[in-house]
């Protein structure tokens, strides 16, 4: 066969083969570049995008740096409660609501330049070392920390650490001329959340709740049963400041209040089908007269407590409206340590309300402004500064009016107590010298103070000293002018909160409380409403009513717009 005769016969062959080929290229690029398609809409265009930073980029980055910069701007265009914790700020932020931490076991204030222990808990690894109130900490870990200004935060760091590690301290104590030196290992130091339950007057109970921890309830139950094994048989719970946590602790102390069968509270999101929780009827106090406080800054947890309560006509609330969160996270942990709190569902009073207050995604400066607006707006002034929207009307089991879309409104309403608020009391509040002072006068009395069996007594040693006189002349060496007319108006309240303070120092929140909060009106209206058996709510006290005699106040607030309820804490380590 001639050469042309066989590369005729082959030549089609090839020319079929090279298309052939050149499909086959063709669809293996195309499936290629589809697939990065598909990998970009579906979500890994993130990580696509890192890979080629860290593998192309001009310059050397740190991706992790990077990574942990680009998460919270995620977050940030999602709702105002969703939020991205890193991993070295995670068992701070849980610390609060886990019950306890690991650390030494005191509380403690930085005085001046020095770090004084203002109490010693009791069972905790520095009492088991022997360290005493009053005691000052020179030096941690052979560093000083004393003639060097720290904050608060960065002593409590330095304090606490792993559980059963152990730290070395160097103390003055009184007038030991040297240095006392310690070795305390440390160890769980518990976080209560029921700051204090008393007998506020004959047969009534008041319970300060600060937090819902994963404890609360157990410290809950255990107050109710103290107060009523004193003859308490109504009850009022303070959860004015108290800014949320475990929806399953506010659940379990609301079911101490309930019949059996009564919805609670119910929730539900796009990938969580709704949920009702109904009370058990094993509640020991569903036949207990009970008042909630709220303010302005109780929130979430605290909100369905107050919702639930105020829907079923079960109590009454009294105070200022709520916050108004109404989203529901879940805490997800993350391999590296850090964790994201995700928005997953709403939750929804027993009336059908959802108290979230409005917000748009993505800004969040509004929303975190909404509390100083309410101010302006003079809603802490007068129940009728507040804008309630007549769409969003539900009603309580007893036929009442209520109302959604944004915090829950008191039954009662109460403005915010002005009495006794003048500028110089704000100047010694807002700069520190009142409390201060509280400080320095017990220090200098710790012998004879700390010999009063209780802290009645040293209260009413405290009312025999001339304490007034006393301060504005220590306020005056800090650069706070006296002001006569002034000192006059707030003489009580300063008096007041200066015997407070004292007595919290020898007493903890047992003695504090009941000082700090004898004249608090709001507490006072709730203790009237419970020993005239008006409790219990009807269509006659119905939703943002305003006491009438407290009213007449609120033109103080516009004048110095502070609160008197403003409370100093130490540090706990």
């Amino acid at each position: 066969m001639s050469r042309n005769s066989r590369l005729g016969v082959w030549l089609p062959v090839i020319i079929a083969a090279s298309i052939a080929l050149g499909i086959f290229i063709g669809n293996h690029y195309l499936s290629i570049t589809q697939g990065k398609r598909r990998g970009y809409m579906s979500g890994n265009k993130i990580n696509t995008i890192l890979d080629m930073i860290d593998a192309q980029y001009v310059d050397t980055v740190n991706m992790r740096d990077l990574v942990e910069s680009t998460i919270p701007k995620i977050f940030a265009d999602l709702d105002p409660h969703s939020v991205y914790i890193p991993a070295e700020e995670a068992a701070a932020v849980n610390e609060e609501l886990e019950g306890s931490f690991s650390g030494i076991g005191v509380t403690f204030n930085m005085q001046t330049d020095t770090i004084l222990v203002i109490s010693v808990i009791s069972g905790g690894p520095a009492e088991k070392a022997g360290l005493l109130p009053f005691d000052r900490i020179i030096t941690i870990n052979d560093s000083v920390f004393s003639g060097v200004k720290k904050n608060q935060d960065e002593i409590m760091k330095t304090l606490r650490g792993a559980k059963n590690s152990t730290v070395r301290l160097g103390v003055k104590r009184g007038n030991e001329p040297d240095l006392l030196a310690f070795e305390v290992t440390r160890g769980d130091v518990p976080v209560n959340s029921v700051d204090v339950a008393y007998e506020v007057s004959k047969g009534i109970g008041y319970i300060k709740v600060s937090k819902f921890g994963r404890n609360t309830y157990n410290e809950f139950i255990t107050a109710i049963a103290k107060l009523k094994q004193a003859e308490c048989h109504a009850f009022v719970v303070d959860l004015r400041g108290n800014t949320g946590g475990y929806m399953e602790a506010a659940i379990n102390m609301i079911n101490e209040f309930m019949p059996k069968g009564r919805l609670i509270v119910y929730t539900e999101g796009k990938a969580f089908p709704r949920s009702d929780v109904y009370a058990n009827g094993t509640g020991t106090c569903q036949q207990d007269p009970i008042v909630v406080l709220t303010d302005e800054t109780s929130a979430s947890a605290s909100e369905i407590f107050s919702g639930a309560i105020q829907d079923n006509d079960r109590g009454m609330i009294v105070g200022r409206r709520t916050y108004g969160k109404g989203l529901v996270q879940t805490q997800l942990a993350l391999h590296d340590g850090s964790e994201m709190r995700l928005t997953i569902a709403r939750y929804y009073t027993p009336s059908g309300r959802c108290i979230q207050k409005k917000y748009e995604k993505g800004n969040t400066e509004e929303y975190d402004q909404d509390i100083y607006n309410r101010y302006l707006h003079g809603e802490f002034d007068s129940a009728d500064s507040i804008k309630l929207d007549d769409s969003l009307r539900y009603q309580t089991v007893g036929g009442r009016t209520v109302y959604g879309g944004g915090g829950i409104m008191p039954d009662i309403f109460i403005p915010r107590d002005t009495s006794g608020i003048t500028s110089y009391f704000s100047n010694v509040v807002n700069s520190g010298v009142l409390y201060l002072y509280a400080l320095e006068y017990s220090d200098r009395n710790r012998e004879r103070f700390s010999a009063f069996d209780d802290w009645k007594a040293l209260q009413a040693y405290l009312k025999q000293q001339p304490l007034l006189e006393e301060f504005t002349e220590f306020a005056a060496t800090k650069g706070i002018k006296k002001r006569p007319t002034l000192i006059q108006i707030s003489g009580k309240l300063i008096v007041n909160q200066l015997q407070a303070y004292i007595v919290r120092n020898f007493f903890d929140d047992a003695g504090f409380y009941p000082i700090f909060l004898q004249d608090d009106i709001t507490l006072l209206k709730a203790v009237q409403l419970l020993k005239e058996g008006k409790s219990v709510p009807s269509l006659e006290s119905q939703n943002g009513k305003t006491d009438g005699n407290l009213q007449s106040q609120a033109g103080l607030t516009k004048r110095y717009g502070r609160q008197k309820e403003r409370i100093y804490s130490d540090g706990v380590a």
